[in-house]
This record gives C-alpha cells, sequence and structure tokens, in this order.
C-alpha cells in the first residue's frame, strides 16, 4: 500500500526546490506559489502514465495537482515530517538514492568486463603471507621482502614459504592455493596474481592480512560449474581401499549410480540423494576431486578409484555448465562487484574526482600534533584548531581525534589520508541536493509521498476501518447501491466506497480553508499547447 501511494505521489511531483525560477506563476495556495515550468514539467513527465483520456486535458490535471498540492501542505502543517519513522524511512531511501552518484560508472563497468575475463580464465599461484603487528608495518614489509630476495636468488619457494608464510595452511601445501577466478579472492590479492605473469614472482602488496607475495604456477581457460555425485569411503587403509574397489566392480558391471552411493557412500548428507553434491566450480573442492572431475566428459562420466585426504572416492559427471557469454553474466557480475571489495577501485575513482571539483586545503598547524604526540598526549590537548577545510567549511582536529583514540598502534598519516577522503564524501553527500537536480527533484517527490501516505493513513484508511458508525451510517444512506444486501456480505466494497466519499468531503474541506489563485492568461496558454 505505501509503495503505491508513494508511487502515485511521484507521479504527481517533480518539484524543483530551493532554486530560484525566473518564470511565472502559474497557481497560489496561499502565499507558495507553484509556478508553470514546474507545472510543465510534471504535466509532461507524467502524460504517458495517465490512463484516463479525460484527465489529460489541462483544467483536470491542474484539478489533481492543486488537490494534491493542498495534502502535502496539510502533512506539513501537521508536523508529519517530524515523525520518527518517516524520518527513518526518509534516511534510508535516501541512502539508497545516493548510491550511484558515489559510484563512478566507467570504472564499475570496467571492473565488470575484468571480472568476466578473470571468470573464463582461471589461474593457479603460490603465496607467503607476513602479518602485519599493528603499528609496525616496516618490519612486515622488511621480512616479506627478504623472503623475496631469496626466492629470487634461487632458493626454492616452498622451502622459503614453510620458514616464513603465516598462513597456517603452508605446513599443509607449501602455499599453493590451487586454481581460482574472480570473486574467489579478497580483491587485492587478485588483481596481483591476475597482473603476474605465468613462473613470475610478483613484488610485495598489502591486504587487511598483512603482505604478500605470490608465484603465478599455472593458467588455463575454466570449464565453468559441474553437477555431480559421489560415493566416499573415509578409511584410508587397506579395508577402506577395498570397499571402495567394490563398489567400482559393481559399477563396471552397470549397476546404478545412485544405488551404488546409497549402498557403499559414507557420506550420509549425500548418500541418499545418489551420493549427488551441489554444484561447484574450481576452487570449491580438493584438488584431486578437481582434477577427477575435469578428466571425466560425456562420454565417460564415472572415475576410477582416487584418494584425498577424506578418504576414497568414486565421482560420476552429471552435467557440465560452462561460462555463459559476457551479456548473459553482465548483470549477475555487475551485482557481485558492487558487494565486493573490487568497488573500493569505483570509490577511489569517485573520491579523486572530487578532490578536483572541490576545494580541499589541509592546515599543517592543525596536523602537527598528530604527528608529533601520542594518543594519550592529544587526549589532555585542546584540540580547538581545525585541521581541514572543504570549501572553506572548516573540519576540526577533535573530529579527526574521535576516529583515532581508540585504534592502538595507528598509522596517522593513512588514517589522516581515509579522515580526508570520509570528509570529503560526508560533505560531497550534503551538497548532493544543490548540486544534482534529478536527486534533489526525485528525493522531494520521494519525500512528499510517504508524507501523503502518512496523511491518507489518518483521513482516509484508519478511519474507514474504525469507524464502524460512519461505515454504517454512510451504507444506510447508500443501501441502493449495494442491491439490499447486508452490510457484512459487500462490507469490502463499502469500505472502498467511503474511502473515496470521505477523500471528496477531506478535498472540499481543504479547497474551502486555503486561498487558491489561478493565473487565468498562464494556463489559458498552456491550453492552448497541450488541449488539442
Amino acid at each position: 500500500m505505501k509503495k503505491q501511494v508513494v508511487f502515485i505521489a511521484i507521479a504527481l511531483s517533480s518539484i524543483v526546490s530551493g532554486v530560484a525560477q525566473s518564470n511565472k506563476e502559474l497557481f497560489k495556495i496561499n502565499d507558495k506559489p507553484v509556478s508553470v515550468e514546474e507545472f510543465k514539467r510534471v504535466y509532461e513527465k507524467n502524460l504517458d502514465l495517465v490512463v484516463d483520456e479525460d484527465a489529460k486535458n489541462i483544467d483536470k490535471y491542474l484539478d489533481l495537482y492543486i488537490n494534491y498540492k493542498l495534502k502535502v501542505n496539510q502533512a506539513y502543517a501537521l508536523q508529519l515530517d517530524t515523525l520518527p519513522s518517516y524520518k527513518r524511512e526518509l534516511e534510508g531511501y535516501k541512502q539508497q538514492l545516493m548510491t550511484p552518484y558515489l559510484q563512478d560508472q566507467a570504472t564499475v563497468d570496467a571492473l565488470i568486463k575484468e571480472a568476466y575475463e578473470r571468470t573464463i580464465n582461471e589461474i593457479r599461484a603460490s603465496h607467503i603471507l607476513v602479518r602485519m603487528k599493528k603499528g609496525d608495518t616496516l618490519a612486515a614489509y622488511a621480512k616479506i621482502m627478504e623472503a623475496r630476495k631469496r626466492i629470487e636468488a634461487g632458493e626454492d619457494f616452498v622451502k622459503v614459504a614453510k620458514e616464513v608464510s603465516q598462513d597456517p595452511s603452508v605446513k599443509f601445501n607449501g602455499g599453493d592455493l590451487g586454481y581460482f577466478s574472480a570473486f574467489k579472492m579478497v580483491y587485492a590479492f587478485e588483481d596481483n596474481a591476475y597482473k603476474t605473469k605465468l613462473g613470475a614472482l610478483s613484488q610485495p602488496f598489502k591486504t587487511r592480512f598483512g603482505y604478500h607475495i605470490v608465484k603465478v604456477t599455472g593458467k588455463r581457460k575454466s570449464k565453468g560449474q559441474f553437477e555431480a555425485a559421489h560415493i566416499l569411503v573415509r578409511d584410508l587403509e587397506a579395508a577402506g581401499k577395498a570397499k571402495i574397489d567394490k563398489a567400482a566392480k559393481e559399477l563396471a558391471a552397470g549397476a546404478d549410480f545412485a544405488a551404488v552411493a546409497l549402498k557403499y557412500s559414507e557420506d550420509t548428507g549425500t548418500a541418499g540423494q545418489g551420493g549427488k553434491l551441489p554444484k561447484f566450480g574450481t576452487g570449491s573442492m580438493v584438488e584431486p576431486f578437481e582434477q577427477a572431475v575435469l578428466g571425466l566428459s560425456p562420454s565417460n562420466p564415472i572415475s576410477k578409484p582416487f584418494k584425498t585426504k577424506y578418504g576414497w572416492h568414486i565421482v560420476q559427471l552429471i552435467k557440465e555448465h560452462p561460462v555463459a557469454s559476457f551479456q548473459e553474466e553482465k548483470r549477475a557480475l555487475e551485482k557481485k562487484v558492487k558487494r565486493s571489495d573490487r568497488l573500493n577501485v569505483s570509490y577511489t575513482a569517485v573520491v579523486d574526482r572530487l578532490k578536483k571539483d572541490y576545494k580541499l586545503k589541509v592546515h599543517k598547524a592543525g596536523l602537527k600534533p598528530f604527528l608529533t604526540k601520542s594518543i594519550g598526549e592529544l587526549s589532555q590537548a585542546p584540540l580547538n584548531d581545525w585541521i581541514i577545510a572543504i570549501e572553506g567549511k572548516k573540519i576540526g582536529q577533535a573530529k579527526f581525534f574521535d576516529q583515532i583514540k581508540y585504534r592502538k598502534g595507528v598509522d596517522v598519516k593513512e588514517a589522516f589520508e581515509q579522515f580526508k577522503n570520509s570528509e570529503l564524501v560526508r560533505y560531497f553527500k550534503d551538497d548532493l541536493i544543490n548540486k544534482e537536480p534529478d536527486f534533489r527533484n526525485t528525493l522531494t517527490e520521494y519525500k512528499e509521498g510517504l508524507l501523503l501516505f502518512e496523511l491518507m493513513q489518518q483521513k482516509i484508511w484508519k478511519k474507514s476501518s474504525n469507524d464502524t458508525l460512519g461505515l454504517q451510517k454512510y451504507f444506510t444512506a447508500n443501501k441502493e447501491k449495494y442491491a439490499q444486501k447486508k452490510l457484512d456480505e459487500v462490507k469490502g466494497t463499502v469500505i472502498s466506497d467511503y474511502q473515496k466519499q470521505l477523500e471528496e468531503d477531506w478535498i472540499k474541506d481543504l479547497r474551502a480553508s486555503n486561498s487558491i489563485k489561478i493565473k487565468g492568461r498562464e494556463l489559458k496558454k498552456l491550453k492552448k499547447i497541450y488541449n488539442q
């Protein structure tokens, strides 16, 4: 119901607020004028939405628009815009509406294409990770550089990885991460790995986990995803081998895979479903399992027994799902891009643009205490000076201190850069209503739509539901309309008709209690243009 009312309100509203209009006045409600230009914009914008041809007549549409304005004005007069529920919903919508303005579409488009290329081209990489202690990134960087130098000098990557890497899995895999594609790793890791040549060693780079170096050991085209079923025997000793061989023998003799899985498989989660696994792609399974599936085809769908760390398996290929075309994948990839950490690249592009659009000044004297004093010392300092200014608007030291005071071992220069960027974006968000007419107009439309919903709740819907005496009185007065049926038999229809009557009476009261002045000359000009 609320969405419908908001939509109807938007279909009657495209108001440009806060901008001086040089065009002429069409009508005035009390002391609030509505311009010819505003009305034309609303009328033209919604001409195709009006189903009733008669309502396209300028006089009829003007009546509808005046009624709309009267309702909105009353909502403001009743201070419905101060309701906490209204404020919460409007703020939520405002944040959603801002989202496209905080993204650089050219960058997003490039990220989508890049993600597709990385979806169809998988890489295999090994890495070494050195975690950073808070406040001591230099030591971690020095350690990862030393590891890189050792490998470049000819030492075995696996040997160095086992000695240096702080990734717990290194003891099992020697740093080998297997094959992966887009969205399988944090973006910084993925990006550096894909930009490293086959057989080469990357320069050190940082993710939230620490410093890494990567060696790319393989590249191949992706085969997409697979549907498969398996039989698992967990015992890796002779008894387990004998059991899996027995299952293989029955399959070779033509037994149904699902029946054999139910009989032999010790994977209790899948045995009852014929061994069927959820659809999976590269990097989802341990490597021997993945390799076994990759070795199958529709003409050779069942593997020989093979071993992983989980036990003995036989796998059946059910269906292959190759990667679809870019056009088919584009929408899904866009959603993934916008939900992933790679969107930070777009954010950075926006910030770089804002640095050109706005005058940003750093107050060196205001920043100096943060570079020379500890958090404890700063907590005792007055911090009354300003630290940055955006378009002349000064932002104080205390605001920056609030962001870093609980962060142990904070890198002040890095934190200050983040602070500058976030304040620049905050200023832009506050300035959007002045900078972007489409944003301002759409926000105003939604704002008034929500107000109209709240007002309709009070004036019409709650009253028609709760005023049983009023409903009965209306029914009695109009009984002939309902073929002498009882109220309970036609209650839904009666409530709907009663609501229409309430709204008609309400509009009459609004028109009677407000001064409405229409400029006849301007209305006549509009009729000449539109009433053809």
